[in-house]
């Protein structure tokens, strides 16, 4: 199947204004959402950390990034978001080569409906990878946030998000965010898969919910303390990445009919509009959401922001991810 066209792009990115200056971390930069960021930030002037697990896709990518950016000051980074001893040990390099402080941490990676399995940690593959990875990364972070914030005005935490925030549930529930991976529902059947529901699709509804709970602690936490970090989210609508086929392998969706439906998505780099909006734009505010749309069915078109939703952006929600995820992680995460 040949790329789809982007359409809103090509007048977006003649829009942003120069990262000169500015260091940027991304994590999930082999391909999709993740490849297309780096590669803008890069070319505005950023120095661009690239965390991914090491394999042999990643080295490709580093390699086609530094072709397409000659000269762009690239620092890859090995990092599996399905262990916390990694993403530690990512953390750490970073401190190393990020003297100057961090002024973008973009949280990207993400896996989709995958089967009830367990990390290294024992926690479901999907929270851990979308989520409390990302989690433990910005906390370990944190001080170097504060530091690009206070000599350059503001620093910024992307998460990534999705449509799939909405179903199969809009309620974050406590026990996906625990030490039960593998025993989250099991793997479902083929029907329920084909319509987007069972419980391989509830254990990735509720990573993405919390990624959209956790901007909004976030937010809630660093506008409390009156610090200059700033907390956004984004989706990408239904972007023509290889997320869809990678979930396809897995099971999670029939290969024909994710063939047929990439038909009506929309580029990687229109879908990418989103976290390059929250990580660029001058005007982009705390606790913004930006998308194509802030509804179950906006999955084209330009990036907009709209507020952050009630459904978890409420006491009781952002108190349970917080508690949650710092027990998970076993992490004192505190905004200064």
């Amino acid at each position: 199947m040949p790329p789809v066209q982007s359409v809103h792009f090509p007048a977006f990115r003649a829009s942003l204004p120069s990262m000169g200056g500015r260091t940027v971390v991304i994590t999930g930069t082999t391909s999709g959402t993740g490849r297309a960021a780096a590669q803008v930030v890069a070319e505005l002037g950023a120095k661009v950390l690239l965390l991914n697990r090491a394999s042999s896709r990643s080295e490709a990518s580093l390699a086609d990034l530094k072709a397409a950016v000659p000269g762009a000051d690239f620092h890859p980074i090995e990092c599996d978001l399905q262990s916390f001893a990694s993403v530690k040990s990512a953390a750490a390099r970073v401190h190393e080569l990020c003297p100057e402080g961090v002024h973008v941490l973009c949280n990207n990676a993400g896996v989709m409906a995958l089967p009830d399995q367990a990390t290294v940690d024992g926690f479901d593959v999907q929270m851990q990878t979308n989520h409390l990875s990302h989690f433990l990364l910005t906390a370990e972070l944190m001080p170097l946030l504060e530091k690009a914030a206070g000599s350059a005005g503001e620093a910024r935490i992307v998460n990534h998000s999705s449509v799939a925030r909405f179903a199969p549930s809009k309620t974050l529930l406590a026990e996906f965010l625990e030490k039960r991976g593998g025993d989250l529902g099991g793997d479902g059947n083929a029907f329920q898969n084909a319509l987007f529901r069972g419980p391989r699709w509830l254990r990735y509804n509720q990573s993405k919910l919390a990624n959209c709970a956790f901007t909004a602690a976030l937010h809630h936490r660093l506008a409390t303390t009156g610090s200059t970090v700033k907390a956004l989210v984004a989706h990408p609508g239904f972007a023509n990445t290889q997320l869809q086929h990678t979930t396809a392998k897995a099971g999670g969706m029939g290969s024909m009919f994710t063939s047929f439906m990439m038909r009506f998505s929309q580029s990687i780099e229109d879908g990418a509009m989103g976290i390059i909006s929250c990580m660029c734009l001058p005007q982009a505010a705390s606790g913004e959401f930006y998308g194509p749309g802030s509804g179950q069915a906006s999955l084209k078109g330009e990036a907009k922001p709209f507020a952050l939703e009630g459904y978890y952006d409420n006491p009781e929600t952002r108190d349970l991810l917080w508690e949650k995820s710092c027990e998970a992680t076993q992490c004192e995460f505190q905004i200064p």
